[in-house]
């Protein structure tokens, strides 16, 4: 029965470390795809994306009627249109030389590291050079780092206007927050899952949003449908109707939504929002997962957005380029090699010092050693040159911790469970206090803004909580299963003999 519960313990081991080096592999779409987790990588490694924001120098075009009021509706009107309509064009920079300051570059700057931390963005750099304001960003290379590019650009301008006289009614100073929001919604025979932005407005915005809902109101009772969406977030309003299909009299007053001056809705209100929030719908009701995933990330961007303050300055981004890694592979894998050889040599003397104790402790070591890269893939711990030095610390950390464990139980006459209690405790006492000094400094690197002392600090952090949870669950019964038959054997003599 104990050889049974050793083995058991030994195939477990050996099954965790086969995931831990090899993956898990299942069927996807006629390929294969390795389900465990991959490392999350710092720029020294993977390498990274180089961003550069110019400020925007390019005009835009305006057309004013006679009295000098912007017409919108006007862009297709070909030239001698516009002067049959008395329609002028003007040419207006998109950042007047008033918007120019180092306090706007500054400000913008500031907003832009806002949004990558409100992006999951944790390792990041930027630069601001304060004579032309020009912003260099270096960000991570990872799946989402295109859609983290898409949102840097963005100015985050938000405006509800009068649609007749365009009058600005709110902008983004009355905000409080954005965010995402998503419930079950069936309609009919059919359901799914809705997207929704939650735009939540402050004091002053909330008594805005309440008279202007009570203002811009339908003024029939006659069931409305709106149509109105953006062609880039498909975005619409819920609690809200417009009037475009009832043969009865429309709507009075309308309002206009924006962003970055771009029409996301026009639409009125059936009722006063006492609330203080507004739900925008993002696409429509889905059952569809990699669907409703999109729709998730688009209103992600925009709370992102409108979460963290428009930007004073229009950018654009004028450089946007992958730079590699200094490291190549073949270097990183003679670092693994010379690692892997390193500790396999060390393991080797600890079965021919200790024997067959040394073998059992072996099968545990590396046991740990595959819960510890794991332990560092769904941690999201980020891997650089100095966390894998560090992760070299916590092996030669654990190898010590196991090295003077069996040195205590190599000196008993006789081990069983009273003598392997009593080992286990001096030396997590002897090993623990120890290091005490190395896990203050551990956990002050953990909260450095600088990647390479907090991703050391992050590993070692987990390897060595991990060394004082795993050696006292799974190498101390091992030690009991192995020992569990009656003491070792002593001089060389069996257990018989030694009684």
């Amino acid at each position: 029965m104990k050889k049974v519960k050793l083995l058991t313990i030994i195939l477990a081991i050996v099954l965790v470390t086969m995931v831990a080096f090899f993956g898990v592999y299942v069927p996807v779409q006629n390929r294969l795809e390795n389900k465990v987790k991959d490392y999350a990588y710092a720029m020294d490694l993977k390498g990274g994306r180089n961003i550069r924001l110019k400020v925007d120098t390019t005009n835009k075009t305006t057309i004013k009627d006679s009295e000098g009021n912007e017409v919108t509706d006007a862009s297709d009107l070909s030239d001698e249109e516009l002067a049959e309509k008395g329609y002028t064009k003007e040419e207006t920079p998109y950042n007047s030389q008033e918007v120019l300051t180092e306090d706007n570059y500054k400000k913008s700057k500031e907003i832009i590291e806002k949004r990558l931390k409100a992006l999951g963005v944790d390792n990041y750099v930027t630069k601001l050079d304060e004579e032309t304001g020009d912003i260099l960003i270096e960000i991570p290379e990872n799946d989402n780092t295109d859609s983290v590019v898409s949102n840097l650009g963005t100015t985050g301008k938000f405006e509800i206007i009068d649609s007749d006289t365009e009058e600005v009614l709110m902008d983004n100073s009355d905000i409080k927050t954005a965010r995402v929001m998503y419930g079950s919604n069936r309609t009919g025979t059919s359901s799914g899952t809705s997207v929704y932005l939650d735009i939540e407005f402050n004091k002053d915005g909330a008594n805005k949003l309440e008279n202007i809902s009570s203002t811009y109101t339908n003024t029939t009772n006659s069931t409305n449908t709106t149509n109105t969406t953006n062609s880039e977030a498909n975005t619409e309003a819920t609690n809200n109707t417009t009037s475009d299909n009832s043969s009865e009299e429309k709507t009075a007053k309308q309002i206009t939504m924006k962003i970055d001056d771009q029409e996301i809705m026009t639409t009125s209100f059936d009722e006063v929002i006492e609330t203080g929030r507004l739900q925008l719908s993002v696409g429509q009701a889905t059952t569809d997962t990699s669907t409703l995933q999109g729709y998730i990330n688009q209103a992600g961007s925009m709370a992102v957005v409108l979460d963290n303050g428009n930007i004073p300055v229009k950018y654009t981004v004028d450089t946007n380029e992958y730079v590699l890694s200094d490291i190549t592979q073949d270097e990183l894998n003679i670092v693994l090699y010379v690692m892997i050889g390193l500790a396999a040599i060390a393991l080797i003397i600890l079965i021919i010092r200790y024997k067959t104790e040394g073998l059992v402790n072996v099968f545990s070591y590396v046991g740990l050693a595959s819960v510890f890269i794991l332990l560092l893939r769904y941690a999201n711990v980020v891997i650089s040159i100095e966390s894998i030095f560090g992760i070299a610390v916590v092996l030669i950390l654990n190898y010590i911790f196991v090295n003077k464990l069996l040195s205590k139980l190599k000196k008993e006459e006789k081990v069983d469970k009273a003598v392997i209690s009593i080992a286990f405790k001096e030396t997590y006492k002897e090993f623990f206090i120890r290091i005490i000094p190395i896990f203050i400094a551990v956990i002050t690197f953990c909260f450095i803004q600088w990647e390479p002392l907090s991703s050391f600090g992050m590993v070692m952090f987990w390897g060595i909580a991990l060394i004082a949870v795993y050696n006292i669950a799974i190498t101390n019964l091992l030690v009991r299963v192995k020992e569990s038959k009656g003491g070792k054997k002593k001089n060389g003599k069996n257990k018989e003999e030694a009684k």
